[in-house]
C-alpha cells in the first residue's frame, strides 16, 4: 500500500511518496502549476505509475484551529482531486510544515536558490509523514 501526499500552493504542488509498507516518506518532485488541469494529470499519472491507494493533502488551519480561505481552497482541490482519481483523498493539518522544512534546509546549510527548488517537496513529505505516525498502526 503506497500513499501520496502533497503539499497545495497557488503556483506548486509538493509531491511526496512512501515506501511501499507505508513506513516513510520521501519527496518525489514538484509540480509547476502552468495550466489549468495539467496539474491533476500529473498526479493521475503518479497515482497510476507508483499503484498509490491512499492521498494525504495539507490542510492549512489557521493558528487558532480554524480555516481560513487557503484552507477553502485546499479542501476544494482534495474533492476535485478525489473526484479525478478515484482514491481516498484525506486531509491532514500542515500548520508549521514549511516552516520545519525551511529550518531542516537552513540548519543543512542548503543555498537560498536550493531551498526554493525543495522546499514544497519537503514540506508534502513532512505532510505525508505525519499523517502516517498518526494514523497507521504498526
Amino acid at each position: 500500500m503506497r500513499w501520496m501526499g502533497l503539499d497545495y500552493g497557488d503556483k506548486t504542488i509538493g509531491v511526496a511518496l512512501s515506501d511501499e509498507l507505508g513506513w516513510t516518506a520521501q519527496g518525489l518532485e514538484v509540480i509547476r502549476r502552468n495550466k489549468p488541469g495539467e496539474d491533476i494529470e500529473r498526479l493521475i499519472q503518479i497515482v497510476n505509475e507508483y499503484g498509490v491507494s491512499q492521498v494525504v493533502v495539507g490542510l492549512p488551519k489557521n493558528m487558532n484551529n480554524t480555516i481560513g480561505p487557503r484552507g477553502e481552497i485546499a479542501i476544494a482541490f482534495s474533492q476535485e482531486l478525489e473526484q479525478k482519481i478515484s482514491v481516498p483523498v484525506h486531509l491532514w493539518d500542515e500548520r508549521l510544515t514549511t516552516v520545519a522544512a525551511t529550518r531542516t534546509l537552513l540548519e543543512a546549510d542548503v543555498s537560498r536558490k536550493k531551498r526554493k527548488l525543495v522546499i514544497d517537496k519537503m514540506a508534502a513529505q513532512l505532510i505525508l509523514q505525519g499523517y502516517m505516525d498518526a494514523n497507521m498502526k504498526r
